[in-house]
């Protein structure tokens, strides 16, 4: 068995190579342009305007909407995002209890690094242990944010507010990050008087590494957490909710032994309860991940919902995997979280070089796609730190160009964590000159909402050598983002992607020796949708 695993392994690192080469746009795979018929021209200063038409259709019959609408002329759509962790200050704040402004200036240090890398997401760690990074009613204020529990900042500020705004001016969304069960993590100084373990101590237990757990078969626990989302989807702009890997805790946190819920297990069964105790904890986790999914919609319908699980389901899931399963030692049937659609975007942590045979990224990638049986987005979660070590150098890159091979009609990747790609230059550079030297669009959520936005009024006015192109938003929905799409005579249509405060861009008439001959731009709405796209021809003098 492992000779044939490491033959088709080698087959398939083959395979992409060739790919890789071939690939010319590193953001997607192209999909085929429709063919267009030019209407009698209407002149307008220097650009005649050309709309694409449905084909094949018979004098004298109805088009539909849907016909009617034209589709831009290559696909822009990637997910790019990176976690920005709070827990034991791994990327933010530096250290407990800095000041504000430096806070502030930090944050922007990692969200600039991440506009020039062309990342299009960041998922901020709001809530690393019952406490908040954000003003709340419900929680604490975090220890790792102001060096006391309960503490606020001073002067004060809303941290949660500070990085939406400054992630949304640099056209990236903004996802909260919030781990459901931690109640203490060890290196949060000592345990506040708001802390849920003062407050209600009937709902954690210890561990025996110093952690403490909340019990995910209390129904006040799962009451709680939920409010605790619930009040950051109805106050917060944010564009997602992200839970990790952390449901019932990892065995080494409590020394190998098994998870101290006698009390709830217990009124489990005398109150009839016939599961084992593994399918009990199980289900008391996919109640819990069902709830959330259906209340984040129920009160933002554009919110979109993501979970990072550990990356392996099972052993031997598929064949010839080896490593810890999630199912028995964390309770967290991911699997069936996928299979039923319960989440927006999945993303497995496949944290291993790809030479790794036992925990191989593309044969781990391949079969978590081939369980996403509801359309949802699969989005691998890597590990940036690979490439401290000298021979994994280039590993990053290689994982991204093997998801988009994987995952051609929806590609898209979440680097684990910020800090590599800032204090990396080597890494921050071969991925910024290879498969991200151009931006990309999140992709779209048409299961969330696939009503296009309206298109944009332009307005074009030609100089010598240079065409000045301005647009406004139509109607009153604000548009998340544009893109400007753009094609030189006898060359590849080409795009650049502006923010929401983004009105107007120059182009060069001619460029080596090329006339500019098409332009169209579309707006993109909050879940990626694009409004109907335009072809306006340029005329040549």
């Amino acid at each position: 068995m492992l000779k044939i695993l490491l033959k088709a392994f080698v087959l398939l690192l083959v395979i992409l190579s060739i790919f890789s080469c071939k690939t010319s746009k590193p953001t997607v795979t192209k999909k085929p342009q429709p063919k267009t018929e030019e209407s009698t021209p209407t002149v307008i200063d220097t650009v005649t305007i050309a709309e694409e038409q449905p084909e094949n259709l018979e004098e004298g019959s109805e088009v539909s909407e849907e016909e009617n609408f034209n589709a831009p002329p290559i696909n822009v759509y990637e997910f790019r995002a990176a976690w920005v962790a709070t827990v034991a200050n791994i990327n933010w704040p530096s250290k407990p209890g800095e000041n504000p402004e430096l806070q502030k200036k930090q944050a922007l240090t990692i969200l600039d690094s991440l506009k020039n890398a062309n990342f299009n997401a960041v998922i901020f760690q709001v809530r690393p242990q019952a406490d908040a990074l954000y003003q709340s009613e419900l929680e604490p204020w975090s220890y790792y944010l102001t060096g006391k529990s309960g503490k606020a900042p001073e002067p004060f500020y809303d941290p949660l507010t500070f990085w939406i705004e400054a992630a949304h001016e640099r056209g990236m969304e903004l996802h909260v990050w919030l781990n459901p069960y931690r109640a203490h993590h060890t290196t949060a100084g000592e345990v506040g008087a708001e802390s849920v373990i003062k407050k209600h101590p009937e709902w954690v237990v210890e561990l025996k590494n110093g952690m403490w757990w909340m019990d995910p078969a209390n129904k006040n626990v799962q009451d709680h957490a939920a409010a605790v989302v619930h009040d950051i989807v109805k106050r917060y702009n944010i564009d997602g909710v992200h839970f990790d890997d952390y449901f019932y805790p990892y065995a080494s946190y409590n020394g190998k032994k098994d998870f101290p819920d006698e009390k709830s297990w217990k009124q489990y069964l005398a109150s009839g309860g016939e599961l084992s105790r593994s399918d009990w904890r199980r289900k008391n986790v996919d109640d819990f991940i069902l709830r959330i999914s259906e209340e984040i919609k129920e009160e933002k319908a554009f919110v979109k919902f993501g979970i990072s699980p550990f990356g392996i389901w099972r052993p031997e899931f598929p064949p010839g995997i080896k490593g810890m399963d999630q199912y028995e030692e964390l309770y967290a049937d991911a699997k069936l979280w996928l299979n039923k659609g319960w989440v927006d975007y999945f993303t497995p942590q496949l944290y291993w070089p790809t030479k790794q045979v036992g925990q191989s990224f593309p044969i781990l990638l391949s079969w978590w796609a081939s369980e996403n049986v509801t359309g949802k987005h699969v989005w691998p979660g890597i590990n940036l730190t690979l490439e401290d070590k000298e021979e994994n150098k280039g590993e990053i890159a290689s994982q991204i160009m093997i998801s988009r091979a994987i995952l051609p009609d929806d590609p898209g990747t979440v680097h684990w964590n910020v800090k590599p790609l800032m204090n990396n230059r080597d890494l921050a550079s071969s991925l910024k000159k290879g498969p991200y030297r151009q931006n990309a669009l999140v992709p779209k959520s048409p299961w969330l909402d696939d009503i296009p936005p309206a298109k944009p009024e332009l307005k074009i006015d030609a100089s010598f050598d240079q065409i000045q192109i301005n647009w406004k938003a139509v109607g009153e929905e604000a548009a998340f983002r544009w893109v400007l799409y753009y094609q030189y005579e006898d060359a590849a249509w080409e795009f650049q992607i502006f923010n929401e405060n983004d009105q107007s861009f120059q182009l060069d008439k001619i460029r080596n020796n090329k006339r500019l001959d098409k332009i169209g731009l579309t707006a993109v709405d909050r879940v990626g949708n694009q409004s109907d796209f335009e072809i306006i021809t340029m005329i040549r003098n």
